[in-house]
């Protein structure tokens, strides 16, 4: 397996507690953090701010570096990021998974390759297309957006990308998307080998998550709250939140909502 750097990802350390925990306290939490499409590592960084006062610490991971040498399916990437997370030196932790829209689909490839988390958070995301018809389509418009990640000045790609009305009017860090045009390679070639229409229907799967696992949509994003709603029904392990008033970007549209929900979530691990 080609091994890639790991150096691009953004580390935020929570402070140590002042007096050694005894045995009977939690072992301390660090949050693995995957970001959406055209997105970045720097995503998380507000988010992984204030986790870090909370005790928790967080790795949000550039998931642009795996696809530098080699493409990458979902499956093996879910594989590589478990040994990853269980290959790290800090041990004593328990390692947590989030993933918002593309970053959640990657996620539950981490969680049915049954890697070392103690629970997990998806965020917006499809667990798959049941509907071949409808997955071809989507390996089609994906392609597209490929070509057009890879050939278009980068200006007009963003505003083409962020016009999509599932996205809404809320917008990332103009200053961090400007940057994103050196990965334009990655990111034209996520769309092929990440694509949802390429990804396999994993409904049947969900199921066979050992974990708990918060499954989060915005409330006006339809689609992905019914979607939301319906995996969270399918394990006892699962739990629902809907962001109030919010569409599908929701760690943008609702940043302290989102905070709130994990450290609940977290609590209860």
């Amino acid at each position: 397996m080609i091994q890639t750097s790991r150096q691009t990802d953004e580390r935020q350390e929570a402070a140590l507690p002042a007096i050694k925990a005894s045995d009977e306290t939690p072992a301390p939490i660090e949050l693995w953090c995957l970001h959406g499409a055209v997105g970045a590592a720097s995503d998380w960084r507000a988010f992984a701010k204030v986790m870090a006062k909370d005790g928790v610490s967080t790795r949000a991971v550039d998931l642009w570096r795996f696809l530098e040498c080699d493409p990458v399916s979902m499956p093996d990437f879910g594989k590589r990021l478990n040994a990853q997370a269980a290959g790290e030196v800090s041990r004593g932790r328990r390692s947590v998974l989030i993933g918002y829209s593309m970053g959640g689909r990657l996620a539950l490839h981490g969680l049915l390759e049954k890697g070392p988390w103690s629970g997990a958070v998806i965020i917006s995301a499809n667990p798959g297309l049941r509907d071949t018809a409808q997955a071809s389509q989507r390996r089609a418009n994906d392609a597209l957006w490929a070509t057009k990640a890879m050939t278009m000045p980068w200006a007009d790609f963003l505003s083409e990308w962020n016009a999509q009305p599932i996205l809404g009017s809320s917008m990332r860090d103009p200053h961090e998307d400007a940057k994103l045009v050196q990965r334009r390679r990655e990111i034209a070639r996520s769309f092929v080998d990440w694509s949802l229409g390429a990804q396999l229907d994993l409904w049947n799967h969900l199921t066979t998550i050992p974990i708990p696992v918060l499954w989060i949509a915005g409330e006006n994003d339809k689609a992905y709250s019914a979607m939301a709603h319906e995996a969270a029904t399918m394990s006892d392990k699962f739990q629902l939140a809907i962001a109030p008033e919010t569409g599908h970007r929701v760690p943008w549209e609702s940043e302290e909502w989102l905070v709130d929900s994990v450290r609940q979530f977290l609590a209860k691990l």
